[in-house]
């Protein structure tokens, strides 16, 4: 399943897709200023069966004004697009994505972020189907997982690949 990821700020949007698998996660660039419209018509342009739009929580994982904004942005995208929008828990991405930028990643550090979420939700998602179908799994790390290629380097092409959740 394609997915499209959003990373929400008041001045941008950083975006995200995987490929058809959700293997491999690519970052798309940023939508300045964030708009629905603007998300939908990527969205429909990518092919996205889902749309994931991050949602800022604290480390304890109290909602502020930042995770309501979010959601009225999913809320406005939902409206618009024939696609599932759900939010997901972004905690860490900036830092992940301003570490794959020190890395020599050269996609904007809003779409690294976006990457790096969407690269969050589809390892949790794979965890799941896998204990779903019967299979033994990890148990879910607490943290958002490692950025992409040794030692943090994004791949060649920007894009970010799933990885192993960092050890604790």
């Amino acid at each position: 399943m394609r997915v499209l990821a959003i990373d929400h700020g008041s001045a941008r949007a950083g975006c995200a897709i995987s490929d058809p698998t959700g293997t491999i996660v690519r970052p798309l660039g940023v939508v300045e200023p964030p708009d629905p419209r603007a998300v939908a018509e990527l969205a429909a342009e990518h092919q996205a069966e889902l749309v994931i739009v991050g949602l800022p929580l604290s480390l304890s994982g109290a909602e502020g004004p930042q995770a309501t904004e979010a959601r009225a942005f999913r809320d406005a995208i939902a409206v618009i697009l024939d696609v599932p929008v759900e939010t997901y828990d972004e905690r860490l991405t900036t830092r992940l994505a301003e570490r794959s930028a020190r890395a020599g990643a050269s996609a904007p550090p809003d779409a690294l972020a976006a990457a790096h979420l969407l690269e969050s939700y589809l390892h949790a998602h794979a965890q799941a189907s896998d204990e779903v179908a019967g299979h033994t799994a990890e148990p879910a790390a607490p943290s958002a997982p490692k950025p992409a290629g040794n030692g943090g380097e994004a791949e060649a092409s920007g894009g970010v690949a799933p990885k192993e959740p960092p050890e604790l």
